[in-house]
């Protein structure tokens, strides 16, 4: 098909749209704007299309614990869960992004790490995976990467074809392509892998000076991880492998632990660092933030009822407590609307008062009725008012900000002296996997193209792990033009 030939994109209302790619922005950094009509069009109608199972994220498992600070970083926040000797109690999700609810728990794919804290000053939700950066970096494409992931509208099957189209043409991928290919892309079971924020954050102190911030949830178990020949087995012998190891650990008292390290940025250096710091496709690197531990999270509770406890576990990253705070991350502030508009469609409008996703304080606001209300409310039902409804106390919790300024763009460009795509991903495989690793994620890589891929985004893949790394990408081609995955090194 030449390009004359290519239907342009439109709405669903047949209108002509500006970008397939790029959100609409103050400035190429900023944030991103609610006018952006065919963002949201895009990400309502995708929170839409299935009921009543999570979109990605279906198949998951998870269970009680708590939190507690283990160190001081009230100099960096207010907020109450991380003040010195803080206990609080929280809820985790465990899951796989692109499978159905009956999918194998060891299918190569990112694990979400979702927490909620009942904290003393509402809840407090966090959404992560178990590595530290994501596919895409603007919330347009997001949908579009999911959709390429999962099956195919003419015969129900996935196809690999269509993911590696994708990736191939979202060179901003690379980097969480090559964990997800590495050893990480199937942990042995959900103890045995970190958590990651993945995004940036705010941090503001008593004294209203901010920091940004991420988080790591490090593995007190050990990172240890399946092949592919391993998972493959469990995929066929027990599907619910990973579920059934916490439910049956924790049952045993055998509680799995995870330290909270966090990365710490002054406010100012977010302008001139060398990586933009809220792109979710970058980390930043320990030796520019080492890591400072705040406390230690525990899981010694199952759920007693799945659906009401699990599968109704409603986690968003609008959720935030005083001392916390979104950054200008796009995906970070597309998430803020989506994830709560996936739950109002997927569970109800009153999704916050099922109790799991209630908090331990009380709630005074002016929400009323719609389906399945169980909170009483009493008039008044409106505000401002005379007849003693609950008011703002505007003194005591001023708005959480950052500055930005530009014109109304859609763009990628950036001003951060080493924001490509393909340099931590080449970093990560030449300076952090040993030859073992990056045997296996050749192997990985060339079984995984193997499956029908068609030739033109063969060629794109070749390309694209070249641009990652020139030795990786020609081992991959090699082993693909013989016709069989290369053969990884032994497990020691």
């Amino acid at each position: 098909m030449t390009k004359e030939q290519v239907p342009a994109t439109t709405s669903d209302a047949g209108i002509p749209v500006e970008s397939d790619e790029h959100s609409l922005t103050v400035g190429p950094d900023g944030p991103i704007l609610l006018q952006d009509h065919y963002l949201i069009e895009q990400m309502a109608n995708f929170n839409r299309e299935r009921i009543p199972e999570r979109q990605p994220h279906a198949k998951g498992g998870g269970a009680f614990g708590h939190f507690e600070v283990t160190r001081d970083v009230s100099q960096y926040t207010k907020a109450a869960v991380f003040q010195p000797g803080t206990k609080t109690t929280t809820l985790i999700r465990f899951s796989t992004v692109a499978g159905e609810r009956g999918s194998p728990d060891t299918w190569r794919d990112p694990r979400g790490f979702a927490l909620k804290f009942y904290t003393s000053q509402g809840n407090y939700d966090m959404v992560g995976n178990n590595t530290p950066v994501f596919f895409v970096r603007d919330p347009l494409k997001f949908q579009h990467f999911i959709r390429s992931q999962k099956r195919r509208a003419d015969n129900n099957l996935r196809d690999n074809d269509m993911q590696w189209d994708f990736w191939t043409l979202s060179p901003e991928s690379a980097h969480q392509v090559t964990w997800l290919m590495g050893d990480r892309g199937i942990p042995k079971t959900w103890r045995n892998m970190n958590g990651y924020g993945s995004h940036t954050y705010l941090w503001i102190n008593a004294k209203s000076q901010k920091f940004w911030v991420k988080y790591h949830f490090k593995t007190d178990q050990g990172i240890d991880f399946l092949t592919q020949a391993e998972a493959d087995a469990l995929a066929a012998s027990d599907a619910d492998y990973h579920q059934r190891d916490l439910y049956e650990s924790i049952r045993r008292g055998e509680y799995p632990s995870w330290t909270l390290q966090m990365q710490i940025m002054p406010f100012d250096d977010a302008k001139t660092y060398r990586f933009n710091p809220f792109d979710l496709t970058k980390v930043w690197p320990h030796g520019d933030y080492p890591p400072v531990e705040v406390g230690r999270l525990t899981l010694d509770r199952n759920v007693s009822d799945y659906h009401t406890e699990m599968e109704q576990a409603a986690f968003e990253p609008n959720n935030l407590v005083p001392g916390i705070a979104l950054s200008p991350d796009k995906m970070l502030l597309a998430r803020g609307f989506s994830y709560s508009d996936a739950h109002r469609a997927r569970l109800g409008v009153n999704y916050k008062q099922i109790p799991v996703n209630a908090p331990v304080v009380p709630v005074h606001s002016y929400s009323k009725d719609g389906v399945m209300r169980v909170r009483n409310v009493s008039d008044p039902v409106y505000a401002p008012n005379s007849k003693g409804g609950p008011k703002a106390d505007t003194e005591a919790n001023q708005p959480n900000y950052w500055y930005s300024d530009g014109d109304l763009v859609r763009s990628a460009y950036t001003l951060h002296a080493e924001d490509d795509d393909f340099g931590q991903p080449g970093t990560l495989v030449r300076e952090v996997l040993d030859d073992a690793a990056r045997d296996r994620l050749v192997s990985n890589v060339s079984g995984h193209l193997l499956k029908s891929v068609s030739e033109p985004v063969l060629l794109r893949a070749f390309e694209y792990w070249r641009n990652v790394d020139k030795h990786l990408g020609d081992k991959i081609e090699a082993a693909v033009r013989a016709g069989q995955p290369a053969k990884p090194a032994a497990r020691l």
